[in-house]
């Protein structure tokens, strides 16, 4: 069992911070690597993809933009004998509800006494709009679990105290993710309207193809506008939710197909938000980094505002609009104060986007010298820039940061204590961890965790083209037989 590593004498050389990442999508990549590059500038990044439906490819992963040290796939037994072995520092879980869960309690029952343990962090990738309390219970236990604005950390600690939870791993931070160039409009009409869709919102075939219709609608009304039509992932891949109707296969079935001056598109958001003067959505996380940025933002109506479909979110924004408005010519502007609340003040009034990430003290801090807040104190007086950023309250990751160094200066870590146990959830919680290949008490099941000798090169490849072809069909079933089966079943 690990011991702990914190007594070194504070002579010791310093070195990187390492960091863990574990991520199922990638959407929640992107969050986790962005959060720990916040959170320990400078790092050692290790990267882990957990082995599932939502795994990305190569090509997602590339256009997130964002690289690793070295990453790899892994399942969740496998993850929990790496952060045994490696001793990181951190490890950032970007993961769904379940699944932080079944880490938490594997954490547990490999360091159940005071240990060296990493720190533990967690969060979400957006917008939080449905299952509140079962996913901020599935995440408790982690040492911060991140809130992207002061409005989600009011209700964080709202669901935490009225369980009687420990609420004090909440803490308050921005989308990792924000950023950019400020908006600068070219006039008071729109020239590129970007109309970003999500694979599960609408659920519908009949909403999603109105939506897309009304898109190519638009860009009809106005030939000297281009219309994107900003798409998740190309056919055969997943993102983190499913897509069971994508708008590849409804795009080829509008009525007159699309016009000239209306596409599909794909990359990353930010560089297409780059020479963007309107986005369309219905509830999806690009609206908060559009409207960081200052860009008109409209949150889509048609479809009735309601918790189904997550726009209910954006109450209060001043973004909620319907086609109609915008083809009459509707740019809308974020409420300031709405804004402020979420977390992505416009550019023009936080210096966020431009804080630079390398003026962090942490990124040098050695967990094994007795690494906290002297460190930060010390190095920060190195790098007056940085210092006078935080005392302008410039970086909002600053109480985050504060956090995990008062953490990694501790001699050791408490066992961590999720709210669910088997006398809290003694039958919820055996499930979840089932399902990761974990037994009641965190162990991982019998095989779950492959032992011995590396597998060869060939068989590498050969578990990962049948993992490939697995996958294929899976994601055929989704989007192939499993509507066709629910419209038979509609006769």
């Amino acid at each position: 069992m690990p011991v702990s590593n914190r007594s070194a004498q504070r002579s010791a050389p310093r070195s990187p911070l390492r960091v863990a990442v574990l991520a199922d999508s990638d959407t929640r990549w992107k969050w986790g690597a962005l959060t720990a590059r916040r959170l320990a500038p400078g790092h050692r990044l290790t990267g882990h993809l957990l082995r599932g439906r939502a795994t990305p490819t190569a090509r997602q992963l590339g256009e997130v933009g964002v690289r690793a040290d070295r990453l790899t796939e892994v399942t969740c037994a496998e993850f929990l004998a790496d952060i045994e072995r490696e001793r990181y520092d951190v490890v950032v879980l970007a993961l769904v509800g379940g699944a932080v869960q079944a880490v938490l309690h594997g954490v547990r029952a490999l360091w159940p006494d005071p240990a060296a343990r990493p720190v533990i962090v967690t969060g979400y990738v957006g917008v939080v709009y449905e299952k509140l309390a079962d996913g901020l219970l599935l995440r408790h236990g982690a040492d911060l679990v991140l809130a992207n604005s002061r409005h989600d950390a009011q209700r964080f600690r709202a669901v935490y105290e009225g369980v009687g939870a420990d609420a004090g791993c909440v803490t308050e931070t921005v989308l990792p993710f924000l950023g950019g160039a400020a908006y600068e409009p070219a006039g008071s009409r729109a020239t590129t309207v970007v109309f970003a869709v999500q694979p599960s919102v609408p659920e519908s075939r009949a909403d999603r193809a109105y939506l897309l219709e009304r898109a190519a609608g638009h860009a009809r009304l106005h030939p000297d506008r281009e219309v994107l039509v900003k798409l998740r992932s190309r056919p055969g891949e997943h993102t983190t939710h499913l897509e069971e109707q994508p708008y590849q296969r409804l795009a080829a079935k509008v009525p007159g197909g699309l016009p000239a001056n209306c596409r599909l598109a794909y990359g990353n958001m930010g560089e297409v938000l780059d020479g963007a003067d309107l986005l369309v959505t219905v509830s999806s996380t690009a609206a908060l980094e559009s409207l960081h940025r200052g860009i008109p933002t409209a949150v889509l109506t048609d479809l009735g505002i309601r918790e189904a479909l997550g726009n209910h979110h954006f109450l209060g924004s001043g973004c909620l609009a319907s086609w109609d408005q915008l083809d009459a010519g509707l740019l809308p502007q974020g409420d300031p104060e709405w804004l402020a609340a979420q977390g992505v003040a416009p550019l023009a009034t936080t210096p966020l986007a431009t804080t630079p990430l390398a003026t962090t003290p942490l990124a040098t801090t050695p967990r094994a010298a007795g690494a906290g807040a002297a460190d930060v104190a010390e190095a920060a007086a190195a790098d007056p820039a940085g210092a006078a950023a935080d005392d302008e309250d410039a970086d909002v990751f600053a109480a985050a940061r504060a956090r995990l160094a008062a953490l990694l200066e501790l001699p050791g870590l408490p066992p961590v204590a999720p709210y669910y146990t088997l006398t809290t959830a003694p039958r919820y919680l055996p499930g979840i961890l089932a399902r990761h290949h974990l037994a009641a008490d965190g162990t991982p099941l019998p095989g779950a965790a492959r032992e011995g000798a590396e597998p060869s090169r060939l068989r590498r490849r050969l578990r990962s083209h049948l993992r490939d072809a697995a996958r294929g069909l899976y994601r055929h079933g989704v989007q192939r037989v499993a509507p066709l089966i629910r419209r038979m079943g509609e006769l």
